[in-house]
């Protein structure tokens, strides 16, 4: 896969694209990726990137020229890209939107600054997409969510093929059950009897049970659309408000 980024502050990627399970899966050859400077594609000698807009108001906007110059180039060569622009207006990013990307082969994330972009832009626009309703500096971290989501989900980037079909919002619809590690009490806290039984299918029991009630404590609002059979939709209708953790 091909993950390109398209800002004024394309430094801003390096810590996090060449980091951790990222930087594991770029080195493994699962995607490559490159962040290109807007400024490239400008021709005065200020670099400029952003203008007054017209009407008034407060702030700049990102000017047309570059934008289009830019994302015209990049989509020249190679695959053409999916074009993904970050804006209030655009579709809430969700686990099932992060999945239907990683079956692209090639994505280019373009980032607003300042006070947005001239409106003509966003007809390059194969999406719009919105992480969550609140204001930012940039789409640069946008764009970063975006990426991280993406490539844990491709073949390889993770150690364990099971963890991202287990996590939250996966193709469940539930939140991911509880889980504890060593020791096995700490300040009078234990871990479920359950789960050092070494019964596995008492384990995977409980920790169906306990994705349903967890779901049910911090966001109900999953049960409706969430997988579950008639029997786990009674019980949920059961718990609803209770908030039980079921951890014995």
């Amino acid at each position: 896969m091909i993950i390109e980024t398209l800002s004024v502050f394309p430094e801003m990627f390096d810590s996090v694209m060449h980091a951790s399970i990222l930087g594991r899966a770029e080195a493994k050859g699962l995607f490559s990726f490159h962040a290109y400077d807007l400024r490239d594609w400008t021709h005065d000698r200020h670099r400029t990137v952003d203008d007054e807009p017209y009407g008034g108001g407060q702030g700049m906007l990102m000017k047309c020229e570059p934008l289009y110059e830019a994302i015209e180039d990049i989509s020249s060569t190679g695959p053409r890209p999916r074009v993904v622009f970050f804006t209030p207006c655009g579709d809430r990013f969700t686990q099932a939107t992060a999945e239907r990307l990683a079956r692209e082969e090639r994505m280019l994330l373009v980032c607003g600054r300042y006070e947005g972009m001239d409106e003509r832009v966003y007809d390059l626009a194969d999406e719009r997409l919105s992480i969550g309703d609140y204001v930012l500096t940039g789409g640069e971290l946008p764009a970063m969510v975006v990426a991280d989501a993406v490539i844990r989900l491709l073949p390889g980037a993770l150690g364990n093929v099971m963890s991202s079909e287990d996590e939250s919002f996966s193709s469940s619809g539930l939140l991911e059950y509880a889980q504890y590690t060593r020791p096995a009490e700490y300040r009078g806290k234990t871990v479920p009897e359950t789960l050092l039984s070494g019964d596995h299918a008492r384990v995977d029991a409980w920790r169906r049970r306990n994705a349903i009630e967890r779901t049910c404590r911090w966001r109900p609002d999953l049960l409706e659309g969430a997988d579950l059979t008639d029997a786990e939709r009674a019980y949920a209708r059961s718990l609803r408000g209770e908030g039980s953790e079921g951890h014995a």
